[in-house]
């Protein structure tokens, strides 16, 4: 690119002459020039785009935080989950079993709703605001639930308290260290074909394996008692009794109107009476009407075994008697 300057006594416009070594730093000048405009372009599309250093700083630090909530959210949802089958075993369990009213879904949520700390979320992007505003929401909805079941639990202790003679007559164990095979409801016999009412559960096991009272009482019944053969049926008070069929004999000094205690060995399981083979059928009676024996059995089962038991009873629709 060639320069000129005007020059007044010729008035005219004169090229400039440039020697090498000006020529090289005048193209040098213009390089540096050129580079400096760019580098500022460059510079603030960075700025604009990609942030500074500690913008980039806070977003990275704004993803981990993100993540860090969506693994909070996953804790949550597992922790609700929990609290859930907490809540089915003190009103199918506890507090049926001990004739306490259960506490509606009504009350235990009681007071859930929006909160001013959730009001003050829109100030977060939405993906943000939304993750945070469902965590405390649930957070919030939790704490409630957990302070509802904290004083249904201290209830359910001062009635214990205040009833242990009556709670020790009440069958709340296993009779038997077996697993259940068949559950409480309608069932299909195993010999008859048909389904009919299995007031009881089945323990599958070996002929002779110890079977024991489920709560203090007195033996109403020890002897052959047609279908279900050799029986025993302890009447336990406050409008309980417990029936144990299918034995294959009876516990040296086991007759009828001896009072034993729980967890007394009583007799040995069998396959008498019309069975399918060798098993404990077990039974709970409650002011004349058969109950489901495993709703007694909370002084004996942790909740995963319940829950285990409470599957196999749920599925097996066939009856061992």
């Amino acid at each position: 690119m060639s320069y000129y300057y005007y020059d007044k006594d010729e008035c005219k416009f004169v090229p400039v002459q440039y020697d090498a070594v000006d020529r090289l730093i005048h193209t040098v000048s213009q390089l540096l020039l050129y580079g400096i405009v760019i580098s500022g372009v460059v510079i603030s599309m960075i700025v604009n785009y990609a942030g500074t250093p500690s913008e980039i700083a806070l977003r990275a630090e704004n993803r981990e935080l993100t993540s860090q909530l969506r693994h909070t959210r996953a804790t949550i949802l597992q922790l609700d989950e929990q609290l859930d089958q907490l809540v089915a075993n003190d009103n199918e369990l506890y507090r049926t079993v001990l004739g306490l009213d259960p506490i509606s879904m009504d009350e235990r949520m009681a007071g859930t709703g929006g909160s001013d700390r959730i009001a003050g979320l829109n100030i977060y992007q939405s993906d943000t605001s939304e993750l945070l505003r469902w965590t405390l929401g649930n957070l919030e909805s939790i704490e409630r639930r957990v302070n509802i079941q904290q004083l249904s639990f201290e209830e359910i202790k001062a009635y214990y308290n205040e009833n242990q003679q009556k709670l020790q007559h009440i069958p709340a164990i296993r009779p038997i260290n077996s697993i259940i095979t068949s559950g409480f409801g309608p069932r299909m016999h195993p010999v008859y074909r048909f389904r009919r009412p299995h007031e009881g559960i089945d323990f599958r096991a070996r002929i002779g394996t110890p079977i024991y009272a489920t709560g203090d009482g007195v033996i109403s019944m020890a002897g052959t008692n047609g279908t279900y053969g050799i029986t025993i049926k302890i009447d336990h008070g406050f409008g309980y009794e417990s029936l144990y069929a299918h034995l294959s004999g009876l516990e040296t000094g086991i007759r009828t109107g001896r009072r034993v205690k729980r967890g007394d060995l009583i007799g040995f399981t069998g396959d008498t009476g019309v069975v399918e083979g060798p098993h404990l059928h077990y039974e709970i009676i409650r002011d004349g009407r058969a109950v489901d024996p495993l709703y007694y059995m909370f002084a004996d089962l942790s909740p995963d075994e319940y829950i285990a038991f409470r599957r196999i009873a749920d599925t097996n629709e066939r009856s061992m008697d």
